[in-house]
């Protein structure tokens, strides 16, 4: 048994060996040990290439102004172990982690001892739904990887979103629109409403059989809902029953369909019998924001920090940066992990920028600076092998340019820490 925090992150850390392993057997098996948790705590199941974060919190901040105690399950998190769960805007406490931990261990130990061991990322599952349980009014659930075969398909939600559909992670997921579009419409369940942000095609046609196959309606961005980008940060959102005029803090296009998909996951909430005042909803959207999506972080350099992991990620990333900030010298720091789409990322990433800094971080899926600057086309591009270093060299450098620092986000929460524990 446990009797300190540091000792539980030690015992996870050794978990990462088992590394990721797809299937639901084992979280099933866990939760069934505790009783089944994941039925005591309504949830809402997210899943997406990109966007699945930033629609969580803004259904978060609407739900919490409504007078909701909501609990949020999100990975990975920026702020260690105790940044995957949260009850409104607070992280789970050490000591409750550790708590529910010794809950937790026999029966990781029992599945060890059957030569079926769970993963790190089981049991952070299995313990966010032990956490939620008899603690929220509603839960959102952000999948991992995919959503068929993702550690957290093992609940039956009250509604299913999903945010987009492009590719990532296709050593797992695989190559094509369409399959990928099978994995996250894994997360479609009898009963549950199916939201859908902007989907091509061939994604929509397979999650819209899926829906069929479970006889559950699919509510599509851009077809049962409309919404209007206005001048600046403004949008306004329509719907048969409203409309709903915004201005958000959040930078970026894709910003205002994950706020629209938020609204329209919201008035399904509220068919479903949820009460809703969107007049409460409306101000908690305009003022959200998220770590580590386009946040700054320093004003002088300006530095800012983007978590664009994949190649539809980085487009938007792209388009906001020349958006915003067209006229400045602008230069980039980035790492990745090596199982990533490197060239296509590499290539985008090579042209908007005034120069590019590739390092790397420790962490076992981690590219080598060397392997990313080998790839990256760009004419103004040179290696750090020290992240810390570079950084506290950017921090110290003044004047009219930006630094973006971007990539995977296990890179960008330790830049994130970093750069907090410095000012």
């Amino acid at each position: 048994m446990f009797t300190t925090f540091p000792e539980i992150e030690d015992f996870f850390n050794s978990r990462k060996a088992f590394g990721i392993k797809p299937g639901i057997d084992r979280i099933h098996r866990l939760l069934a040990l505790l009783n089944h948790p994941e039925k005591s705590a309504p949830a809402i199941h997210v899943a997406g290439t990109n966007g699945k974060g930033s629609t969580i919190q803004f259904i978060k901040n609407a739900l919490q102004a409504n007078g909701y105690k909501v609990g949020v399950f999100t990975s990975p998190s920026l702020t260690g172990l105790t940044g995957h769960m949260k009850l409104n805007d607070s992280e789970i406490t050490e000591q409750l982690f550790v708590d529910l931990c010794n809950e937790l261990y026999p029966h990781v130990i029992q599945l060890d001892q059957e030569n079926d061991p769970p993963t790190e990322f089981e049991m952070i599952t299995a313990l966010a739904f032990l956490y939620f349980s008899e603690r929220v009014d509603i839960a959102l659930i952000e999948a991992g990887m995919g959503g068929r075969e993702d550690t957290t398909n093992c609940f039956q939600p009250i509604l299913s979103i999903i945010t987009n559909v492009a590719k990532d992670h296709t050593a797992f997921l695989g190559n094509s629109i369409s399959e990928i579009a099978y994995q996250k419409a894994g997360i479609i369940k009898t009963g549950a409403p199916v939201v859908v942000g902007h989907l091509e095609t061939e994604a929509f046609t397979v999650i819209k059989a899926e829906a069929e196959k479970h006889y559950t309606p699919v509510y599509q961005l851009g077809k049962d809902v409309i919404y209007n980008h206005n001048q600046g940060q403004s949008m306004t959102w329509y719907s048969k029953e409203r409309m709903v005029h915004l201005k958000l803090l959040m930078y970026g296009d894709y910003q205002f369909q994950n706020a629209a998909l938020a609204l329209m996951a919201l008035e399904k909430l509220n068919d479903a019998g949820y009460q809703i005042s969107f007049s409460k909803a409306s101000p908690a959207i305009e003022q959200t924001r998220l770590a580590g999506r386009f946040e700054i972080v320093n004003k002088n350099p300006l530095i800012i920090l983007d978590g664009a992991h994949n190649p539809a990620g980085v487009a938007a990333f792209i388009k906001t940066v020349n958006e915003h900030f067209a006229e400045k010298d602008k230069q980039l720091l980035v790492a990745v992990f090596k199982d990533k789409e490197l060239d296509a990322m590499l290539e985008q990433l090579s042209t908007s920028f005034t120069s590019i800094t590739l390092t790397t971080f420790q962490h076992p899926r981690a590219a080598k600076a060397v392997d990313l600057y080998r790839l990256a086309p760009a004419k103004q591009k040179r290696i750090a092998d020290d992240w810390k270093q570079e950084v506290n060299q950017i921090l110290q450098g003044k004047g009219n340019g930006v630094w973006f620092i971007t990539g995977s986000l296990n890179f960008i929460s330790l830049v994130r820490e970093y750069i907090f524990s410095r000012n």
